[in-house]
């Protein structure tokens, strides 16, 4: 698989097949994500890799609601960074957009291995940060969800759920999010 066919493969699912996770996979997918590219090379980002069953189910209680189909993957990432760690330009911090790039090498190559992974924002971060002891300063930017791919649809989803299984959600034309030498959206038609 190379990295474009990593790209198309990589979706975020909600339903997830048991998966063996040992820790060559998760010093393989530490190793990748720590590839990435950073400010001044100063690697910000922290990952906590939970695969203890009963550290998940700790984590899913703190999740938000809606998301009871989590308790279904078999490894949890944590990724978080504090801005001290990285470059700040004035107002701009760059170690949540370095542990950004971290965390999409990670996607793909969970993707390469034949993992499903899905990003999620909906936590109780406070909790998160105690379960997992990461100490005040930091800020967690995702969980991710890690486990086999699922042959159906997991039945804790609701029907839209459901329903965004089984195809790639729509994406965007480029002119809706690119463009040439300047920023220059298209003006809604009108009369």
């Amino acid at each position: 698989m190379n990295v474009g066919e990593a790209i198309e493969a990589r979706r975020a699912l909600r339903s997830f097949a048991p998966a063996e996770i040992g820790e060559e996979t998760v010093r393989d997918l530490a190793r990748y994500a720590g590839l990435a590219a950073s400010c001044w090379n100063r690697q910000p980002w922290r990952l906590v890799f939970v695969r203890d069953a009963a550290q998940r189910s700790r984590i899913s209680a703190v999740l938000a609601p809606h998301h009871e189909w989590a308790d279904a993957a078999s490894m949890m990432v944590a990724v978080f960074s504090r801005p001290e760690d990285d470059c700040v330009e004035k107002e701009r911090a760059y170690n949540l957009f370095d542990s950004g790039i971290a965390t999409g090498f990670l996607l793909l190559r969970a993707s390469e291995l034949g993992l499903s992974t899905h990003p999620i924002s909906g936590f109780d971060e406070g909790a998160l940060k105690r379960i997992l002891e990461i100490p005040d300063g930091y800020q967690v930017s995702t969980l991710i969800l890690v486990g086999g791919r699922a042959e159906r649809p997991d039945p804790r989803l609701s029907a839209r759920q459901a329903a965004e299984e089984s195809k790639r959600p729509t994406r965007f034309p480029f002119e809706k999010y690119a463009f040439l030498e300047r920023y220059a959206p298209q003006k809604p038609a009108g009369p």
